[in-house]
């Protein structure tokens, strides 16, 4: 591939730092970041890397810039995306890519169109253990997969926070800002669709932020009614070694597999993947590198691959998903 040009429109959060550095890593030239209002986060990544800070948003879509990426407000990234396609750029946003259920009908109406292809941070897929994870599932080492589960709690550290991330309209909240990631792998684990969901959103903190919800838990029935327990919440503790404890757990057949995805401070901060099966007694399984960074693979995906991870169906399932279950998931706790 020839040398790209690329912009960023909206840097509202560190994760578009991933497209930025994987984007030059494959030798493209990053033009500018327009961001108006978190001026230094946007400063901060723009030093780092030695981009310039633009404040003409339409320099980012002119004619010479090839490919767009964007951490813009979370309901604000629709617009971005419409943008995009009004000047026939392709587009990488952070996730998750709407905050509602008009916002996902603008979404759709995009892609429907097919001027522009859109792809999504979903970084979960390339990471090396979740990669590896994949591989085994595929391959039957765990037999027949009977039940997944996924724990993510977070460090909030409010006081770093933008005020639009604690109101639900702006950023959706806990379930669609975290359970997009969930819903992607369990897809993408299983091969099979969502039949049926329900759970609690928690309200037990933070009541100068009415809409703002510190816990989600859910269970969530695939077809073939394979069981998913899904867990989120914005309590790790500050003296915690990692920002979250995440952790994955895989059960089959013929076998058990538990995924540390920030390691284990008594063992090490890397990745663990653990399996257990009726063959072999527990070890640590290594993880491989997918062949490609997600930013490669959009790039395939621009260029007509057919064998890219995310597609524009994976992204409007997983969103649809995460969307329907937040609409009808109740609150409860202290403040609810």
């Amino acid at each position: 591939m020839s040398k790209l040009k690329f912009s960023i429109i909206g840097c509202q959060h560190a994760h578009v730092e991933i497209f930025i550095s994987e984007m030059l890593e494959l030798g493209h030239e990053c033009v500018g970041i327009y961001e108006p209002d978190n001026v230094n986060l946007a400063s901060a990544i723009a030093s780092r890397h030695n981009i310039p800070l633009v404040s003409d948003r339409d320099r980012l879509v002119a004619e010479d810039v090839d490919i767009v990426g964007s951490a813009a407000i979370n309901s604000e990234k629709i617009d971005v995306i419409e943008l995009c396609e009004a000047h026939g750029k392709p587009i990488m946003v952070d996730k998750p890519i709407v905050t509602s259920l008009a916002a996902f009908e603008r979404l759709q109406a995009v892609v429907q169109r097919g001027k522009i292809k859109i792809g999504m941070l979903l970084t979960e897929r390339f990471s090396p253990a979740i990669y590896t994870l994949k591989q085994m599932i595929d391959k039957g080492e765990l037999g027949e997969i009977i039940s997944v589960g996924f724990r993510k709690p977070h460090r909030l550290r409010k006081e770093g926070r933008p005020a639009w991330f604690f109101d639900k309209a702006q950023c959706g909240g806990i379930l669609i800002d975290l359970f997009i990631h969930d819903f992607d792998l369990l897809r993408w684990f299983t091969g099979k669709e969502v039949a049926s969901t329900e759970g609690f959103l928690s309200k037990n903190m933070l009541p100068e932020y009415p809409t703002f919800y510190d816990a989600a838990s859910m269970i969530v029935r695939m077809e073939g009614d394979v069981v998913a327990q899904l867990y989120a919440d914005w309590h790790t503790p500050e003296k915690s070694w990692t920002w979250g404890d995440g952790r994955i757990f895989v059960t089959g057949t013929e076998g058990f597999a538990e995924l540390r995805l920030e390691g284990d401070p008594s063992i090490g901060h890397r990745q663990l993947l653990l399996q257990l099966t009726n063959q072999q007694e527990q070890q640590l399984v290594e993880p491989v590198k997918p062949p490609f960074t997600i930013t490669q693979d959009f790039l395939n995906y621009v260029d007509g691959s057919t064998s890219a991870l995310l597609t524009h169906e994976a992204i409007l399932k997983a969103t649809w998903d995460t969307l329907q279950a937040d609409a009808k998931t109740p609150v409860i706790g202290r403040y609810a």
